[in-house]
């Protein structure tokens, strides 16, 4: 199989990952529940991670890197437990369901209301329609680093100094972006930042996180079991039990913690220059095809993705015929990224989007691009 849906999950993971998990397993108790050596090996593991990721995002501090089981949940997090009741929040067309879903069950219960920095037709964005959606009562942006739809990229330190001026609270989905595009949260004006560990991380299913800067305080969106304080009725204060409640994915971790290691070594720069490389092979082997539409703007930097629609034909046909005929992997359909669509004009339609990452080929990318030609004629 040529799989081509990184941006969903990356099927190929560092054989280091595959060996952390395994190891954890059988060797690592329950996270801060105890003191004997299976409780105090996880909690080693856990907090090393913590250290790790806040050095690739520039967290100041590790006891600040909060771990959830995906980016949804830190996001959930972070938007229901940041953003106070009356809040104006402004947000834009490129976001996911996990913004979207939760933004809009603050404005049903009367929590917040919102504004959306509009999408054109190419996925692109104007960066003055924030100073215009601006109110007296905005709170807050939530904002992602790059539509999993069409890879276009946010300008995110851009928006994190417009916040910044305003006093408004920052949080930032870079699902679609850890682990390959630099993350600088000071130097970018991000408050929070949640990311998950299974895309361009390259660790397990069920790791995610928050990051939050020193300040920012959030109110935990669940409570429960921590391990300390066990007579509190309420959660313990401190970061990062606060937003911890249950017990951690531990042996998740250990293999996003090896990610991590495999990210250091080889550099989010190199990633990125061999990412970029493959998909920019793939754009220059379907863009001129006729029948073939292309959505995005692929002028500037751009996460390794590209999403097209071959003349009329459903999303969903094309896909399973690239799966069951050609052996190639995809996601079709609407992404869930509504806005996105609707801006782009392909509610009806869907996409097909290809998605590269690390462990793919230039022999795979044009193995694609000849299939997509093919189904074109």
């Amino acid at each position: 199989m040529i799989y081509l849906d990184n941006a969903a999950t990356t099927l190929r993971k560092p054989r280091q990952v595959i060996d952390a998990v395994a190891e954890a397993m059988g060797a690592l108790g329950n996270s801060a529940r105890g003191t004997h050596g299976g409780s105090l090996a996880a909690s080693r593991v856990v907090y090393g991670a913590r250290e790790k990721a806040a050095a690739l995002f520039g967290c100041p501090r590790a006891d600040h890197v909060v771990f959830t089981c995906n980016s949804t949940e830190a996001l959930n997090i972070a938007i229901h437990g940041g953003i106070p009741a009356g809040s104006h929040v402004i947000s834009t067309d490129l976001e996911h369901n996990s913004v979207l879903r939760p933004l809009y069950r603050l404005e049903r219960e009367g929590r917040a209301s919102l504004s959306f920095v509009p999408a054109d037709r190419r996925g692109r964005i104007d960066y003055a329609d924030f100073e215009r959606l601006l109110r007296p009562e905005t709170r807050a942006v939530v904002c992602t680093h790059a539509s999993n739809l069409t890879g276009n990229l946010v300008d995110i330190a851009r928006v994190g100094a417009f916040a910044r001026a305003h006093g408004l609270l920052f949080i930032v989905d870079a699902s679609q972006t850890a682990g390959v595009f630099p993350i600088a949260m000071e130097e970018m004006g991000i408050d929070v930042l949640c990311f998950t560990g299974h895309k361009g991380l390259m660790g397990p299913q069920g790791t995610g996180g928050l990051c939050i800067r020193e300040g920012v305080e959030l109110r935990p969106w669940k409570v429960g079991g921590s391990g300390v304080q066990t007579y509190l009725e309420t959660q313990p204060e401190e970061y990062p039990t606060r937003l911890e409640a249950g017990t951690l994915n531990g042996h998740g971790i250990a293999g996003l913690s090896a990610a991590l290691d495999f990210i250091r070594e080889t550099g989010p720069d190199a990633i990125r220059r061999k990412e970029t490389g493959l998909m920019r092979r793939f754009y220059a082997g379907v863009s001129a095809t006729e029948g073939v539409t292309v959505y995005g703007d692929f002028s500037g930097d751009r996460a390794a993705v590209v999403a097209l629609n071959i003349r009329d034909y459903d999303s969903g046909q094309v896909s399973d015929a690239l799966s069951e005929d050609y052996g190639i992997a995809t996601r079709p359909g609407a992404h869930c990224a509504p806005r996105m669509h609707r801006a782009l004009g392909t509610v009806e339609q869907g996409a097909v989007r290809f998605s590269f990452g690390w462990f793919n080929t230039e022999d795979e990318v044009d193995a694609a691009a000849a299939a997509v030609r093919e189904l074109a004629l």
